[in-house]
């Protein structure tokens, strides 16, 4: 059952989003990127109040996603990656991900705290993010 609404679209939208944001850190970082994305659909908190689709979370501005601004991010969704896709929109949760709104790619060590977020962890190139159970229980 998923946990956001979806047409087949969305779910190549966030396959290809996931790839180009994290292929570079294997399945396992691009699911954390998933992870993500439906978070932020589902929350009704901090800078995702309105984000209610995959579609506008992909395009959100500004606070978006940087992939959607190189070429990589539009070529085809593959099948494998459409397979993973639907795993976070099927409530798929990928720890340090499992609730986090944010994840970037430091120079360094990942720092304490994002958005004033705290850091719930690190997967390979990329420190995630999550709002906490307070500031955000939609995400949770």
């Amino acid at each position: 059952m998923a946990v956001v609404a979806h047409n087949e679209e969305e779910v190549k939208l966030l396959a290809r989003l996931m790839r180009a944001e994290a292929e570079g850190d294997g399945q396992l970082g691009m699911l954390m990127v998933g992870n993500v994305g439906v978070n932020r659909v589902r929350a009704t908190c901090l800078d995702f109040k309105d984000i209610r689709t995959i579609r506008s979370m992909v395009f959100q501005r500004p606070g978006g996603f940087e992939a959607t601004q190189k070429g990589y991010f539009y070529q085809r969704a593959r099948q494998q990656d459409i397979n993973l896709a639907r795993k976070t929109i099927r409530g798929g949760r990928y720890h340090p991900a499992s609730f986090s709104l944010w994840f970037f790619e430091p120079q360094g060590g990942c720092p304490g705290q994002w958005y004033g977020q705290p850091n719930t962890g690190r997967f390979k190139s990329h420190c995630f993010f999550s709002p906490t159970r307070t500031n955000c229980p939609s995400v949770y």
